[in-house]
């Protein structure tokens, strides 16, 4: 008997045409083709020819296809007409919307622009919402990374210009040791698991360091399950041992950092402990082969780790002293550490031991010639094979920003930055913090801000305060409460808003912020402060205006509702302005465009802005007779120069030939459209290492329009800007901290890094648990738990707990368990997982939904089994009885704490779903249909 087989068409027709743009399900930023039938997305793939992701496309990738189909989206404007929170509206026409959002911010911007609270989420066209801010007049802007990594990105540009993520990469090429600290799933995902997968193929060791082993955790080869937040101390501790072996590059070190130089040390000088300068500002030396004093960039000079400087009486030493002085000491041995971090003394050492034969003993060249910035050449290039990667598991702590320090410091010592084998900076990066804007609070009234809002300060005199010394932001940022807040302090604002602390507002303006649910801490309370009435039945917050794609849980909190398009369905800018997707061998940026239009009455956000900055007569959209500048933020990206030369994007600019510098270019959207949607410039040979030093790159990137003009400069392993505040907490300067925060200055603010508890007043043994949240890949935020693919990979989370914690309190897979931390308590379906911290418990991030929310079923898993740790967490600390309102943030940054969550937990009964169950939420949209179906083409 013969069988035929069945004939199968193997190349079925996939679609009529392939229009490639950048997909927008997380910040990895991946270049995808998208197949069109009949008009409509039929099938979404990478883009081989991407630089990014070279085709690899992620679950969050592919379902971008129900992203554009989700029965949540948003359909038209939207006037409120019910009670704050009931979810009641009314469907509005653009003139209207317009028109109330003009009528509502003119007065504002006549009067007192910080009036207007303009704050976005993961927006990712930042450079482009500054700028509407900036014209607006307002102080009070910022985006998502107050609450996100900043401690991490501002950690990484004070010591070294740059950190990890968009700022830079391992050298996959060449690594042979990657070390992984906390990092989030769905961050850089592809090119990091692309990487993990090439550098494992040769033989590569991978160490993760976290509390949860899943992820990348979950494929390295060893698995260090730290204690949360003791991260820093860890990574101290293995400085002590790696100094003490004599295991740090100290070449490299004298070379490229200011480890050599002089600290005055005269304890009565207003500069004690600052850095011995020149006229000119630069950083002095003693070079080894004269004896003498010298600026540090001279050429020829080979700079003293070990010098002193005796002048007037004073005595100058080295960073390099100091900072042996500190990490030798016995506080810092492994066997001091350990029962705090939760890694023995034996395999802290060991894993000192491995990182130094790594760097040491598999130390390479590469055969390249390259010239430096004091015009010394150089026949090849060191290579340390070791290369780090973190976020924000170990940035999202009190003791955040003092614990990257530490980790990017540990890096400098070991000689991997910039070199083959280890980190490498992507352009426009690295930059050096004096490179970038300081922060600006200039408020007229009817003009625009007098600078950029975010920063990086170099002291007290950079502070955003008014002249009686009360911070001029209503986040508070870049004041003596947390002087280093590059990036701002999202989560305080409605806080502080609904407070009057420090003043009273009359417009919040947010996009893509969901800040009533999951990007929230104290999610009832922020509830109550959006919906609270004064005396008169008047909103506390008087107004409130929102734009999003989709019926989140924050759309029922705002008066008016300005509907965005999703990603694909608009341009967007991915540029070198803003966060761009370079690699370290080139510089790149993209855009999004519109594959399909919108099928209903919504705006893309950034047009929207085009078009009111324009009837608020913003003069940076708004040409010379009152017209409209910009029909829409494509128009923006092509011809809004930043300075002469300088747009948005870098690619096919003037005739189409020229990069990085340039004449507008009207037809530059369709040469990206024709190119892929993005464009690339490498890198010259022999200019891609070395990056701060490299004579040949510096000059690369003022070609570029990177920088005006070359910008080497020393890595910063003391930070001088922030012994300028503890001199300040002192007693020293004009500018003075208020009394209650100067032990707090000089106790955080230490210039070379150091570790503090992130929670010492935790209530000690009544909550002795952390509980932590991660995000999972297959989800970003929680704009993918209502997308009809993702929820079939976390339709609902469980708390997960270590054995030792489900054995202690009788718990058995699908128990529920009641968490309790000094804020509020929850009650939770819990499982049983092996790989964790002893000591702490764990969920996916967003996974729960409120009732009524995203157009899902009120009896949606999402809704009743999922849930959020937020109901835990406070934007407050517990009180300290002294009467004032301290931020659960880093002192030094503002960034969010949320990983020092502090729980107990104990059995519960079964509840009939979790708790808090709050009441359901009124949708603009509806519930969706039980089935989501439709057939796209014939």
């Amino acid at each position: 008997m013969t069988f035929q087989q069945p004939k199968i068409n193997t190349s079925p027709h996939v679609s009529d045409e392939v229009r490639k743009t950048t997909c927008y399900m997380c910040a990895c930023r991946c270049g995808i083709n998208v197949h069109m039938k009949d008009g409509k997305v039929a099938y979404i793939e990478g883009n081989r020819d991407h630089p990014v992701n070279q085709g690899v496309l992620c679950a969050k990738g592919s379902a971008g296809i129900m992203q554009v189909n989700a029965p949540s989206r948003l359909r038209a404007p939207l006037k409120r007409v019910g009670e704050r929170g009931s979810g009641e509206f009314e469907e509005i026409s653009w003139d209207e919307a317009l028109q109330i959002a003009t009528d509502w911010l003119a007065p504002i911007r006549k009067d007192d622009p910080s009036k207007l609270a303009f704050f976005t989420g993961r927006d990712q066209s930042q450079s482009f919402t500054s700028f509407f801010a900036q014209n607006f007049g307002t102080p009070n802007y910022a985006a998502h990374g107050g609450f996100c990594s900043v401690n991490m990105a501002a950690a990484g540009i004070y010591t070294m210009g740059g950190a990890f993520w968009e700022f830079g990469q391992p050298d996959w090429d060449h690594t042979k040791l990657f070390m992984l600290f906390g990092v989030a799933e769905d961050h850089d995902s592809n090119p990091i698991k692309m990487g993990i997968g090439k550098i494992k193929a040769r033989g590569a060791r991978v160490i993760g360091v976290n509390p949860i082993r899943t992820g990348y955790n979950a494929v390295a080869d060893d698995w260090v399950g730290i204690t949360p937040g003791t991260d820093g101390l860890f990574i101290l501790s293995l400085v002590h041992c790696l100094m003490k072996a004599g295991k740090i590059d100290v070449n490299y070190l004298a070379q490229f950092t200011n480890a050599p130089c002089l600290i005055n040390g005269d304890e009565k000088s207003p500069e004690f402990g600052l850095l011995l300068r020149d006229d000119d500002g630069k950083e002095l030396v003693i070079d080894r082969a004269t004896g003498k004093l010298t600026p540090f960039d001279q050429k020829g000079v080979k700079p003293d780790l070990t010098a002193t400087h005796r002048h007037a009486g004073i005595s100058h030493r080295t960073v390099m002293q100091h900072m042996a002085e500190r990490y030798l000491s016995d506080e810092y041995a492994p066997e001091a550490v350990a029962e705090r971090v939760g890694i023995s003394a034996k395999r802290i050492r060991i894993l000192a031991a491995e990182i130094a034969r790594v760097a040491f003993d598999e130390a390479f060249e590469l055969d390249q010639e390259w010239t430096d910035f004091r015009g010394e050449t150089h026949k090849t290039m060191q290579g340390r094979p070791v290369s780090f990667h973190s976020m924000r598991g170990i940035s999202a702590h009190a003791n955040g920003f003092q614990t990257c320090r530490a980790l990017h410091v540990l890096q400098i010592l070991l000689g991997t930055v910039e070199v083959p084998g280890g980190f490498r900076f992507k352009p426009p990066y690295p930059k050096p913090a004096t490179a970038h804007p300081k922060p600006h609070c200039g408020v007229q009234p009817d003009c625009p801000l007098d600078g950029p809002h975010l920063g990086f300060v170099q002291g007290p005199d950079d502070l955003a305060l008014k002249e009686d010394g009360t911070p001029a932001r209503i986040d508070k940022a870049f004041s003596w409460e947390n002087p280093m807040s590059a990036h701002g302090l999202m989560h305080m604002v409605i806080s502080n808003a609904y407070a009057g602390d420090p003043y009273k507002i009359d417009t919040l303006f947010m996009y893509m912020a969901n800040m009533s649910w999951n990007s929230s801490m104290n999610t009832r309370g922020v509830i109550d402060m959006l919906t609270d009435k004064d005396e008169n039945g008047d909103y506390v917050i008087p107004r409130i205006i929102y734009s999003d794609a989709y019926s989140s849980e924050m759309v029922a909190y705002a008066d008016l509702i300005l509907p965005d398009t999703t990603y694909l369905e608009r341009h967007d800018c991915i540029s070198l302005l803003d966060r761009p997707i370079c690699e370290a061998d080139a510089a790149a940026d993209a855009i999004r465009w519109p594959v399909i239009e919108p099928d209903r009455d919504v705006r893309g956000f950034q047009s929207v802005l085009c078009e009111l900055g324009a009837k608020l007569g913003l003069p940076g959209f708004t040409n010379e007779d009152g017209s409209q500048k910009y029909a829409d933020y494509g128009d923006y990206i092509v011809n809004h120069e930043r300075k002469p030369g300088i747009g948005p994007l870098a690619g096919f600019r003037g005739d189409g030939s020229d990069t990085g510098r340039g004449d507008v270019n009207p037809d530059q959207l369709d040469r990206y459209i024709e190119n892929g949607g993005f464009f690339v410039e490498h890198i010259p040979d022999g200019a891609n290492y070395y990056k701060p030093w490299n004579a040949a790159y510096q000059d690369w990137a003022v070609g570029m329009g990177l920088f005006d003009s070359p910008q080497p400069y020393l890595f910063t392993l003391y930070v001088e800007p922030m012994r300028r505040f503890q001199l300040a907490a002192e007693g020293h300067g004009d500018r003075q901290p208020p009394d209650h925060l100067r032990e707090r200055i000089k106790a955080t603010m230490d210039p070379l890094p150091i570790w503090y508890d992130p929670a010492p007043d935790n209530h000690g043994d009544q909550y002795p648990i952390t509980a932590l949240t991660q995000r999972p890949m297959a989800m970003y935020h929680s704009w993918g738990s209502q997308n009809a693919w993702l929820r079939q990979l976390h339709g609902h989370n469980p708390l997960y707990l270590p054995t030792k914690l489900m054995r202690e309190n009788g718990l058995s897979d699908g128990d529920w368990a009641k968490v309790t931390s000094p804020h509020g308590e929850i009650t939770v379906p819990v499982l049983e997982m092996a790989a964790l911290n002893e000591n702490t418990v764990w969920t996916w991030n967003a996974i729960g939904k409120r009732k009524g929310a995203w157009a899902l079923d009120e009896n949606a898993p999402e809704a009743t089994k999922g849930f959020l740790l937020n109901h835990l967490i406070h934007e407050l600390l517990p009180p300290k009885g002294d009467g004032l309102r301290w931020a659960n943030s880093d002192p030094i940054t503002g960034q969010a704490a949320w990983f020092d969550l502090k729980v107990r937990i104990e059995k519960a009964p079964a509840p009939a779903e979790s708790q808090p169950a709050m009441e359901p939420i009124k949708s603009p949209v509806g519930k969706g249909p039980k089935q989501l179906a439709w057939k796209v083409g014939k």
